[in-house]
């Protein structure tokens, strides 16, 4: 906690101060654009942007992560808050605050049990396919607000300054950097302009929409900002927290993967490692706070961490200039936010999402593994038919069954000896020696309950009439089950019955170490252990050789 601080030097200052006046540019119509999407008021967003900025840098590991409001999160809280309150109402804020206060809770308590593992049971095509999917369904939810009505009633001026927004703001998504970079810009400093340019265009719309009054012509404006800071507090219901459960358990997993997806990112580009656990404790205390200042579930952003990297942050001090920034815009007059025009702050909730749509990962993935691919699909199909939550859970489901899946049917190779080498490898795919009454298998994974039917099932078909001994190649094989011991077991027995010896090679020490420990298979095994597959092969070879003589 705050180790960072310790070593502070006056040399990171400037870089911290800078990185926090951008990233509060960025972050004040990022928030209120995604307290939209959370069916909150747009301070809501605000709020959610101040103490949890400073609990994170209090207790996360990242030293440029950005922790605010995050479009995925708040499409999940909407989603879940829909039929349980009025969007926008004093009621539908409180469970929202519950919710994050609940997922703060469970990722603080997973962080003090150490168990940041969890967050590599979720592939990455199956995260991209969920992403991918919620930035549709968000794209098409700011759709109404973007044309000033439904398809069958448009407001022209709305629709024209939300039309305008959106092409102004996918040209310098696209183009800005490339033409500043022409113009004699740094390639670094043109692409954090380019990401500073949403501030700009909503500026510019709200003094349009101000000059001209264009308030009258029916323009959704996003009205009033309460003036200070946000009371500290939080209304609790046991009735509430029974129905919110399930959902902020969800939520709280996608706070995580997202948060530790942006942070690591990052770590790597500064040559730094990310502390699992602590960012578990980081994001859970990032959460927590939220929930006490009338915010709503919150999780670090790649691209407002991207920001704060490119602007020259060195140090989480950064993160908390921008908190105190916030703060001291809640403290003044802020009457022009008023006027900001709800249709170019939906532009900018399109532009957004939609560089969250992947299309690269399920190509890759179909030219490279097409059960990747597949689940890719299954995914982002589930949540546009199925709903946010679901996704999630169907994605959950289908990460596990994928590696349960894969883990049932381990690969299985016949091996042979490469002329003139020790080396023994596939017959499948090399021009291998092999002998016809000893058959040398290597498996490719741990022999567990869930394949350890199947490997047995695999072994007796491999066999033949000739075959007299068996040699287990062991080198990929870091585990061993009970019930993938007792299927050893069962071989050996089923084999000597036929006459047939089971030998191990290569069988690594820690495993060997537990096999020890048992007397269900090393005892009364009908073989030899071996160092190696080349000892086993010559000496099994020689003594078949010579059997005939001395018979």
């Amino acid at each position: 906690m705050l180790t960072w601080l310790k070593g502070y030097r006056r040399e990171l200052l400037a870089g911290d101060l800078g990185a926090g006046v951008l990233v509060v540019l960025m972050l004040v119509p990022q928030g209120m654009a995604y307290a939209m999407v959370a069916g909150l008021p747009p301070v809501a967003g605000l709020y959610a942007s101040i103490l949890p900025a400073l609990a994170y840098a209090l207790f996360g590991s990242s030293m440029v992560q950005s922790v605010g409001p995050m479009a995925i999160t708040s499409l999940m809280t909407a989603t879940s808050l829909a039929a349980l309150a009025p969007s926008g109402s004093e009621l539908y804020g409180a469970m929202a605050a519950q919710m994050a206060l609940i997922s703060g809770v469970v990722l603080v308590l997973c962080g003090l049990l150490r168990l940041g593992f969890l967050s590599s049971f979720l592939s990455r095509p199956v995260m991209s396919g969920f992403t991918s999917g919620a930035a549709l369904v968000i794209a098409a939810s700011q759709l109404k607000v973007l044309l000033g009505g439904p398809l069958t009633a448009i407001n022209p001026t709305a629709a024209a300054i939300g039309l305008l927004s959106l092409l102004l703001l996918w040209l310098a998504r696209s183009q800005l950097g490339r033409q500043l970079q022409r113009l004699g810009l740094a390639a670094k400093s043109a692409d954090m302009l380019s990401k500073l340019a949403p501030a700009a265009i909503l500026l510019l719309a709200t003094l349009l929409v101000w000059q001209q009054d264009w308030q009258h012509a029916g323009v959704a404006l996003i009205g009033p900002i309460p003036a200070g800071l946000p009371t500290l507090g939080l209304s609790l219901s046991l009735e509430q927290l029974r129905s919110l459960l399930a959902p902020s358990l969800l939520i709280g997993f996608m706070v995580f993967l997202s948060g530790q997806s942006a942070a690591v990112t990052l770590a790597q580009r500064r040559g730094e490692r990310i502390n699992t656990n602590q960012e578990l404790l980081g994001l859970g205390a990032a959460n927590v706070a939220s929930a006490l200042s009338g915010g709503f579930p919150v999780t670090g952003s790649i691209s407002r961490s991207a920001v704060n990297y490119a602007a020259g942050a060195n140090t989480p001090l950064a993160s908390v200039i921008t908190a105190l920034l916030l703060a001291v815009l809640l403290l003044t007059p802020n009457a022009w936010l008023a006027w900001l025009p709800l249709p170019a702050l939906a532009a900018t909730i399109i532009i957004a999402v939609i560089g969250m749509l992947d299309l690269t990962t399920p190509r890759e993935a179909w030219r490279y593994d097409r059960a990747d691919a597949v689940a890719w699909l299954v995914t982002f199909s589930g949540v546009l038919l199925l709903g946010v939550e679901e996704g999630v859970m169907l994605g959950v489901v289908l990460s596990l069954g994928t590696v349960i899946w894969r883990a049932s049917r381990p690969h299985i190779a016949v091996l042979g000896r490469l002329p003139g080498s020790e080396h023994f490898r596939n017959i499948e795919r090399y021009a291998a020696e092999t002998h016809p009454q000893i058959v040398l298998l290597r498996i490719d994974a741990g022999v567990f309950f869930g394949n350890a039917e199947l490997i047995s099932d695999h072994v007796l078909q491999t066999l033949t009439g000739e075959t007299r001994h068996l040699v287990l190649v062991m080198t990929a094989i870091n585990l061993i089950d009970t019930t993938g011991l007792y299927a050893l077991a069962e071989l050996n027995q089923s084999l000597a019955a036929r006459g047939i010896k089971l030998h191990l090679a290569e069988v690594k020490g820690p495993l060997m170490d537990k096999l020890k420990h048992s007397d269900l298979l090393l005892k009364p095994l009908s073989g030899q252990v071996f160092i190696s597959a080349v000892s086993a092969f010559d000496q099994l070879s020689q003594e078949l050789a010579a059997a005939p003589v001395q018979a």
